[in-house]
């Protein structure tokens, strides 16, 4: 569980004015004390992030946030940085002292939730300093909220299993590749083992694909493109071949026309994304000015080899394809340029290191902006001839 990456949690932002208990409610959900605690305003400055499993739905991050109705020249980027983790989480806690709610800020930051689509709870903390009549009143007027107090265990847990409840609900309705196939179908899985592939482990995208077919009954194999052929005569009936995108050309020769075939990024960029605005991107190519500027997008920092997909591969064959004099910048990590109009496409990776949410924000943000996005696989199939192939199976 601890070793769970990030990407791969579920983001629980815990959002609320100052002295409202965000901080202790943290740490008693988890346990321990994740964040500090003080009666004076403003304790929590910068976002505090605790990985944990919640029962029994698994690995999650809690973020706490510094208080929403902070003040001061400091207190404004203390806010401005809140709102940014509002771009990343996938379900918020809104959290209100029982004996000062604040309904115009209630209102202002759930029309945020809504506009972002961040599914929320409105919880209303230190009910242990109040009576029945102002829980029962305020219940009234907040049909839904949570009732709690840091200091009740069980009221504590009540708060955990309503939000494993809504996380549960939420992950059934998705999967990589569950709602694609049925149960018992047959995929092949080609990886390949070069010298940018980590030893002795599989990268975070193939693990979790292979998890996902486990989960839904889907017969997993997994190949190296020197084996596929082979594996290919051994397996019959296969139902779908998943490709890692570095070697789609190669392995498209290889299968046959009649078996359906993807890859591992169009996959992701499909579940963590907007695959229609991705694929329009790819109609841009052609539509380039002269002098491009072109931006490939990192989700995450590795070291880079002679066999780079984004900073070798990919700015090789647009070059090659496109015959302008593009200039070609490099982003990588977490944080997305804020200068994107500069740019006339985006190229990004499959952001197997970013949650759902935080892609879903970058595509918006392109969209918004009028730039055009598509990913590392749709053009490696573009470029390979064999993009319509390679989305055939999303039709």
């Amino acid at each position: 569980m601890n070793k769970t990456p990030q990407a791969n949690r579920i983001h629980i932002g815990i959002f609320g004015k100052r002295n409202v208990g965000k901080s202790s409610l943290l740490n008693a959900i988890c346990g321990q004390q994740v964040s500090l605690v003080s009666p004076i305003q403003g304790t929590t400055t910068d976002p505090v992030k605790k990985a944990m499993e919640l029962v029994p739905v698994g690995p999650v991050l809690f973020i706490d946030t510094a208080g929403l109705d902070d003040s001061g020249e400091v207190g404004k980027l203390r806010v401005e940085k809140t709102k940014q983790i509002m771009q990343e989480v996938d379900l918020a806690l809104f959290v209100m002292d029982v004996n000062d709610p604040d309904l115009e800020l209630f209102n202002k930051i759930i029309n945020e939730f809504k506009k972002l689509d961040i599914t929320f709870l409105t919880v209303f903390n230190k009910i242990d300093t109040v009576g029945k009549e102002k829980i029962e009143e305020l219940k009234t007027k907040f049909p839904g909220a949570l009732f709690v107090s840091a200091k009740n265990p069980d009221k504590i847990q009540e708060l955990k299993e309503a939000l494993a409840g809504i996380i549960k609900e939420r992950e059934e309705r998705n999967s990589l590749i569950a709602d694609l196939l049925p149960q018992n179908s047959k995929v092949i899985l080609v990886i390949r083992i070069d010298e940018a592939a980590p030893k002795g482990r599989l990268i975070l995208p193939q693990v979790q694909l292979i998890r996902d077919c486990l989960d839904h009954g889907i017969k997993c194999y997994v190949v190296r493109d020197s084996e596929l052929e082979s594996a290919l005569n051994d397996i019959k009936g296969v139902d779908l071949v998943i490709t890692d995108s570095s070697i789609f050309k190669k392995v498209a020769e290889i299968v046959p026309e009649s078996v359906p075939l993807t890859s591992f990024s169009i996959l992701f960029a499909r579940y963590k994304g907007n695959l229609h605005l991705l694929l329009e991107g790819i109609k841009k190519l052609e539509e380039l000015p002269e002098e491009a500027r072109i931006l490939i997008a990192e989700s995450c920092t590795h070291a880079v080899t002679c066999e780079d997909i984004g900073r070798v591969k990919i700015p090789a064959l647009l070059n090659k394809h496109l015959k302008k004099k593009l200039t070609i910048d490099v982003a990588s990590g977490q944080d997305f340029p804020q200068n994107i109009t500069d740019y006339d496409l985006v190229i990004h990776c499959g952001a197997c290191m970013l949650n759902k949410k935080a892609m879903v924000n970058r595509l918006k943000k392109c969209q918004e902006k009028g730039v055009a996005v598509t990913n590392y696989g749709m053009i490696l199939a573009h470029f390979s001839g064999i993009l319509q192939r390679a989305t055939e199976i999303f039709s």
